[in-house]
């Protein structure tokens, strides 16, 4: 039986894992990689491939970056590879009807939750911030909707309390490869009925963006740990520290719920060797490892002996620090 011919199309690290194991299996042939195009990152905007594509490179496998996947020009250079398969794995574009069904077994994408929740582009984020205590991953079989295709294959995995969106997110790639190569063979054969997604329970996962990173000292204290928790590593929880006349940015790496503790939402109760604590719209939260903008990564007590806080100040916000901006 010859090699399956598949086209990969992905962008983020999680889709490296996928296409890495697809890559490895001899009864496959990754006919080419599609993946977005080279974007401006760091200080001096130099423009760096995608994770798919540097996995790419480094297996020499052909390497596609559409600016839009619905060109008509890319759809054509596409169906001249006359893929078997193509499967997805977040790529970061919708894909339209005239690639869905260009492969003779159709479209499958890797989906990093138990579908149909969370469907969209932040999955794994949004499960922590809801304070869900599971998710998984979801092999599903495209249609032109955002991730509404019949559901061919699921697993599902616990979301530990020590778990971030970096811990649960190497752990979602793993699982989403492995269940990847048991899913293919057995849909190509038949044995797998495709099964329709229930209306019920369907939830949006939106895009993550850096404000949302900044934590309102009026929500509880729980509620402000899932966010830690969901944008470690990226785009980082953060607040404004006590200071004048601009309040520096602190990014809060680590934190757990300090119990049952009064004061006005951002006051800081306790700054000491065993954290900084500071008062939420219901109980308070422990700051245990920060990072003030422009300095390192510390434990709090490290953090404290190089600033000093003391019980009574009142962290900031954005709208403050604006609004002090615009008076001086």
């Amino acid at each position: 039986m010859p090699a399956l011919r598949i086209v990969f199309f992905g962008t983020a690290d999680l889709a490296r894992t996928s296409l890495a194991a697809l890559a490895g299996q001899p009864k496959i042939e990754v006919a080419a990689v599609v993946t977005q195009p080279d974007r401006p990152k760091g200080r001096d905007l130099k423009r760096q491939p995608s994770p798919v594509k540097q996995e790419a490179i480094a297996r020499k496998l052909p390497v596609m970056q559409p600016d839009r996947a619905r060109n008509p020009e890319f759809v054509q250079a596409l169906a001249a590879l006359n893929p078997d398969l193509i499967v997805v794995a977040a790529y970061g574009q919708i894909l339209p009807p005239t690639i869905l069904s260009l492969p003779h077994y159709g479209c499958l994408n890797v989906h990093a939750s138990l579908l149909p929740k969370y469907r969209g582009a932040a999955p794994i984020q949004w499960a922590i911030i809801e304070g869900e205590t599971g998710t998984g991953v979801t092999i599903m079989k495209m249609d032109a909707g955002l991730d509404t295709g019949d559901i061919l294959t699921q697993q599902s995995t616990p979301i530990r309390p020590s778990d971030n969106a970096e811990s649960l997110h190497d752990r979602l790639a793993k699982m989403g490869a492995e269940l990847l190569l048991q899913t293919i063979p057995q849909y190509v054969a038949g044995t797998i009925t495709p099964r329709p997604q229930p209306i019920q329970g369907a939830t949006y996962a939106r895009k993550i963006t850096k404000e949302d990173g900044h934590l309102k000292w009026t929500d509880p204290a729980r509620s402000l740990l899932n966010r830690v928790r969901a944008f470690t590593p990226w785009p980082g929880a953060f607040s404004f520290l006590p200071g004048e006349p601009k309040q520096p940015l602190l990014k809060i790496w680590e934190a757990d719920v300090a119990g049952e503790c009064s004061g006005r939402p951002g006051e800081i109760l306790r700054a000491d060797k065993t954290g900084i604590i500071v008062a939420c719209g219901e109980g308070a939260l422990r700051l245990t490892q920060v990072q003030r903008e422009g300095g390192r990564r510390l434990p709090a007590h490290d953090f404290l002996a190089g600033y000093h806080l003391e019980p009574g100040q009142t962290f900031g916000s954005r709208a403050e620090q604006e609004l002090r901006k615009a008076h001086t």
